[in-house]
């Protein structure tokens, strides 16, 4: 039997460039080392170009629990852009610390091989070796900066808390077995696809126990414990690629599992999630406005999105899964910029990741100024940035799906987000004695990451339509 490994193409791609990273990095001096993300960054964006030609496609390998589709390749490239940017903003980061060079670049790249797997997995199983190949190059990614107890202790509360979601989430695959006789998605659809007067107890529990094992990725309340801590301990590009990377892997399979293959349950879970979603962008809010940390707050952020894009699920269907997708890459450039302008405030041993840090920074470095208010205002919700349009279409696919009460909480949600997000913009122009901020001269590529950043995230406000429309043709493209 011939084998297409066409599918594999992007991803093997990046898994190549991993492994380059670790053989050169045997053979360079400390000061060479600055070539590992040059490499990194050939190979992401190499990955990138394959999968833009290779767009359109509709294969399947490995007996198709591995497909190549639009829906794989949209994650595909949202998970490169992603890895490229922290790349951008890691140069300059970890010259000035402790952190093994090599090993962090091909972490991330490692990383980024094992969403590709989620992204295009058609088999449980598949999905759960992508799912642990991503989780175990992060938790190593948390804990690089080995000389910080608090990286260390971040990496151990994420690997210890992530080792329960794991086992969570193999015993809903053992038991959805156990109920279908098979862990391929396809094949668990045509199950689900005959008449039956009651579903199994056991396939109920398994796909509850795939949704707990979700929840804690996407930090959804109440498995959202991990995330503040671990996102201050960890090297901040880490926080940045975990705070995006990781949470668009995790909605890459909800949408292909519980809104696709296995939507024929949805009013099994629908309720549940409902709950999930209010439950989650409130929490997240009510907790982001008293921290006294730009970094914790911007970690409690997160929270608040996951439970934005939880509407998306709640919603279903073409409407809610195109919003949610959509909204996933109008999320990515300004929470990575938002965090990339945290790193330009380092200085030395000292983060600078408070409030009163960012005072007067606006008139210091008017470019970060002016990117961090811009960031802001999206995350807010402000028109005519991303942020803005997102939600949008978020909460019209939830009036459109019968869900507007969801759609009302979520817009009072985004109100209550002011009060944080706009207490910094307040710090960048209407106070003084902050600190420096690094010139251009000194970190021209995070520079470079901030920009694209901004320039993404004004697009995406400006002009939604082509990227809504990719976002619905991603969805469409399941099979």
């Amino acid at each position: 039997m011939e084998i297409n490994l066409t599918p594999l193409l992007p991803a093997a791609e990046v898994a190549l460039t991993a492994l380059t990273v670790l053989l050169v990095d045997l053979f360079l001096d400390e000061a060479e080392k600055g070539l590992l993300a040059w490499v990194s960054a050939l190979g992401l964006a190499l990955a990138s170009v394959l999968a833009f030609f290779l767009w359109g496609s509709s294969e399947g390998a490995f007996q198709n629990t591995f497909v190549l589709d639009s829906f794989g390749l949209f994650f595909t490239q949202l998970f490169l852009a992603s890895a490229l940017l922290t790349v951008l903003c890691s140069v300059d980061y970890v010259r000035h610390t402790a952190i093994r060079v090599g090993e962090y670049y091909a972490l991330i790249l490692f990383g980024t091989f094992g969403m590709m797997l989620m992204a295009a997995a058609n088999d449980l199983i598949i999905f759960f070796l992508g799912l642990e190949t991503m989780s175990i190059a992060v938790y190593v990614l948390t804990g690089m900066w080995r000389e910080r107890s608090r990286a260390s202790e971040a990496a151990m509360k994420y690997f210890i808390l992530g080792a329960f979601a794991t086992g969570f989430f193999l015993y809903g695959i053992a038991l959805v077995f156990g109920a279908t006789g098979t862990t391929q998605l396809s094949r668990i659809a045509e199950y689900l696809s005959q008449p039956v007067g009651r579903w199994p107890v056991v396939l109920l529990a398994g796909v509850f126990l795939l949704l707990i094992g979700l929840a804690f990725k996407v930090a959804a309340v109440p498995f959202h414990f991990w995330v503040p801590d671990v996102y201050e301990g960890a090297p901040t590009p880490v926080t940045a690629f975990m705070a995006v990377a990781v949470k668009a892997a995790a909605f890459a399979g909800w949408t292909r599992i519980f809104l696709h293959q296995i939507a024929a349950l949805d009013s099994e879970w629908a309720s549940l999630l409902w709950a999930l979603a209010i439950l989650t962008m409130t929490v997240g809010n009510l907790l982001a406005i008293g921290q006294s940390s730009v970094k914790r707050m911007l970690a409690y952020s997160s929270i608040a999105h996951a439970g934005y894009l939880l509407i998306g699920v709640v919603a279903g269907g073409e409407e809610g899964s195109s919003a949610l997708l959509f909204y996933l890459w109008t999320y990515a450039p300004m929470t990575l910029g938002a965090f990339a302008v945290v790193m330009a405030l380092k200085e030395g041993e000292s983060d600078n990741e408070s409030y009163s840090d960012f005072a007067g920074l606006g008139w210091k470095r008017p470019f970060l100024g002016m990117a961090m208010s811009v960031f802001m205002l999206s995350l807010a919700g402000f028109p005519p940035l991303g942020g803005f349009a997102g939600k949008f279409y978020l909460f019209r696919s939830a009036v459109v799906t019968g869900y507007t009460e969801l759609a009302v909480i979520g817009a009072l949600n985004s109100v209550l987000s002011v009060i944080y997000y706009l207490r910094v913009i307040v710090m960048v122009y209407m106070e003084e004695g902050g600190a420096e901020g690094k010139p251009l001269a000194r970190a021209p590529f995070l520079y470079l990451a901030i920009t694209i950043a901004v320039v993404a995230t004004v697009y995406l406000g400006l002009l939604p339509a082509r990227p809504l429309d990719l976002s619905r043709l991603s969805y469409l493209s399941l099979r």
